[in-house]
Order: structure tokens, then sequence, then C-alpha cells
């Protein structure tokens, strides 16, 4: 049964899933030293960083609603980033079932004007805005959505009266203070496929991004409240087996929607940091992780690359060299050789620097770059979260200023995807 549902998401995608895997990319080499006679850019590398709006985590600032402090606030970290030598980022447009765009099918975000379903006043479209900047600064922008957080938290948030799970509230299970689209109903699916076809078709993206909420991280002793819909779709799979199919349909939906409508727009996923445990798989890692993509958050991450469903994939690598459960080191070289042709970008969790004792160590970050660069079929990085670099922790953004990123680096191309030509003449 298993396979026959593999077989059907296959056939569904069509064309998309003939996409054969390219070569293993070279190591990207250290940076030229200061003094290096050689000048230009670097080797292409992907250095981004993800910019949070939910909770008001990186933009804008809590109680910011006026648009032109709003304005202000992204300039500054966009000019941040630049002057650090990234050349993409990754910004949060949809955290809850919510939008920082105008939208047909959800309203304004209450992390945008404090309010769910007020606009902006006076008004302006925040995303149209962020895109331009990026891309006056050379900077790749790929809108990051969050596909199944429906309600932040159920004892304060307060949905607008034209908020999804008011219009449909069969769609939505409570779990936890949260509520969460049921990944199992079809028409939940096809409601999240449609706003990401509506943003690409409207949008200049470079990329569609989506994080590791699918089924969320297991709450103890509670499972997650589903019997209702895997009784009436189960379809004689287990339920592990179900709710994988249920994910892999909505990636298989949501790649085939991006194609249709631009093909050069990048599709990836950034998963939880272990795909599964060696004591669970023979291809798993070498890790002891308490939860992981395959077994609890039923995202099958190895299908999607080796079908050719998304892009890139960006594991979050949040731990550092030694750390006893997930080790990065470890992790590093399993996914280097786990990402099936595909790009891999590896999160780095610089946020940890307040307050995680492995991470006061200025050597840190520095070693993960230098790892990263001298692991074959790594195409880059991507720094969680913005705002940690404000106060440039441990020095490092004058590391990545002065030594890593002191030179311009190009996008990693995707040889399989075709070239946007809207910009291919610039």
């Amino acid at each position: 049964m298993k396979n026959l549902v593999l077989t059907t998401i296959t056939l569904a995608l069509g064309c998309l899933s003939q996409l054969q895997a390219q070569q293993p990319a070279a190591p990207i080499p250290a940076p030229m030293e200061a003094g290096s006679k050689t000048a230009g850019e670097a080797p292409a590398e992907f250095r981004a960083a993800w910019i949070a709006t939910v909770n008001n985590i990186d933009w804008p600032n809590a109680g910011t609603v006026d648009p032109a402090m709003q304005r202000d606030e992204y300039i500054r970290l966009l000019d941040m980033h630049k002057r650090n030598g990234l050349n993409a980022v990754i910004v949060q447009v949809r955290p809850a079932a919510d939008a920082f765009y105008p939208s047909q099918y959800e309203p304004w975000s209450e992390w945008l004007t404090g309010k769910q379903g007020q606009p902006p006043v006076p008004y302006y479209d925040p995303l149209q805005f962020m895109i331009a900047e990026a891309k006056k600064r050379g900077m790749e922008f790929h809108a990051w959505l969050n596909p199944y957080r429906a309600v932040f938290n159920i004892n304060k948030s307060i949905p607008a009266k034209t908020h999804i799970t008011r219009e449909f509230p069969e769609w939505f299970l409570t779990y936890g203070d949260k509520k969460y689209f049921d990944p199992g109903n079809k028409n939940a699916q096809q409601f999240v496929v449609n706003i990401v076809r509506d943003l690409v078709k409207r949008y200049d993206v470079d990329g569609v991004h989506f994080d590791d909420y699918f089924y969320p991280y297991r709450i103890a002793g509670k499972d997650f409240p589903d019997d209702k819909t895997y009784k009436v779709f189960g379809e004689g799979l287990s339920r592990d087996e179900w709710r994988r199919s249920n994910v892999d349909s909505i990636i298989v939906q949501l790649a085939r929607a991006i194609r249709q409508e631009k093909p050069w727009v990048k599709f990836g996923i950034s998963p939880f940091g272990v795909w599964r445990n060696k004591d669970k798989d023979p291809m798993g890692s070498a890790t002891t992780a308490g939860q992981t993509n395959y077994d609890d958050l039923y995202a099958d991450i190895l299908l999607w690359l080796r079908e050719g469903w998304i892009d890139y994939v960006a594991p979050q690598l949040y731990w550092e060299f030694g750390h006893k459960a997930a080790d990065f080191e470890v992790l590093l070289d399993w996914w280097s050789k786990n990402c099936y042709g595909k790009h891999c970008y590896i999160g780095l969790g610089i946020y940890r620097a307040g307050s995680n004792p492995a991470w006061k160590d200025k050597n840190q970050l520095p070693r993960m770059i230098r790892a990263v660069r001298n692991t074959p079929n790594m195409h880059g990085v991507i720094y969680f979260s913005s705002k940690s670099f404000v106060n440039n922790p441990n020095g490092w953004g004058d590391s990545l200023r002065q030594h890593y990123y002191r030179q311009p680096a190009a996008i990693p191309a995707m040889d399989w995807l075709p070239v946007n030509p809207f910009t291919s003449g610039m």
C-alpha cells in the first residue's frame, strides 16, 4: 500500500518528478585572505538570513505599526545583512494563516498592524516593498510561509472575522495552545496550495520557503487529535504512513503549482536537523534526537529530494560541535550524503549565542562556516535569526565582513530550473 501511495503521488506530479538529480557540487573553498592579489567575486555561495515576523521576532519591532517606521526598520536589517556579505533573505510573509501582503484568502497579520484583519494605515504593500528593497541590494528574496499553523495562541490571538478558522472550523484541530489545519483534510491542503499559487503569480519572489511545521512537534502525553479524519481517509494505511502521505501530497501539489505559475521560482524546505536516528533506520544519522522529521513531524525530506519535488533543503543544524545527541559535524556529513543532487544550505542558530554556553565560544561559528565550505554538496548557509546579528555576538558580524564574506558571492545556479526571463538580460 505504501508503494501504491508513492506511485500515485509520482504520477500526479507528471514531468516534475522526472527531473534528474544533479552531479554533486565541489566544496566551496575558504575565502581569499586579506592581501590576496586575486580580485573579483568569491565562489558562488548562498548566504542568507531568516527574517521572522511571528510574534515580531525580527520585524517589525513589537508595537511598530506605522508603515514609515516599519520600512525604516526593514531597510536597516537589509543594510546590516548586506554589510555582512549576505546575498539573500528569507522573510516570513504568512506566519499563522495571515498575510504580510494583500490577500484574497487571508487577513492582514496581527504582527503587522496590531490587529488581525486591519490593513496598514497609511496603506502600503509590505511584500512588494520588501522584495523591491532586497533586489535593489542584489539580494534574493524567498517568501517564507508556515503551511499549517492557523492560530498562534488560542488564549491570546483574536482571529479576524474573515479568518479561515471562522469560515471553515471543521478544517482545524487544536493541539496545545495552537490551532492547526488538519493535514489530512484535502480542502485544507487545496486552500494552502491556492495561497502559494496566488503569491507566486502576483509577486516577483525568487523562492518559496517552508519551515519544519507540518505536523506539529509532539507534546508529551498528547497525540495529535486527527482520529476522525484518519477513520474516514486512512484507506488501510497505518497512522504514521497516512500522515506522511498527507504531507507528501501537499509537497507535490505545491511543487506543481509553483512550476505552473513561474517555473524558475525555487521551492525549498527547512526541516528539523535530524531526518531519522540510526537506531530507527540504517540510513539515519548517528544521533539520538528526541524527535525527528520522519517519525514525529511526518516529513520524509529524503523522498522529496529524491523525487525532485523540492529544489533545496536547509536543515536546521542548531547544535554545536560535540553535542551529545546531535553533533553538528555528524549531521553536516550526513546531509552531505543525502541531498540527492539538490542544493543544501545549512541553517545555523546564531541566536544561541545569547544563552548557550557552547555558543559563547567565538570560534564556534567560524568553525561551522569552514566546515560547510569544506564539505561536498554544500551550497551555503542560512542564519537564524536576523536580530541576532544586531549586537554583533562574539564579533561574528565583524568576522563575516572582514574575512569570510569580504568578497561578494553569486547565488549558486540550479541547472534544472529555467532562467527567470525577466532578469536574464540584466
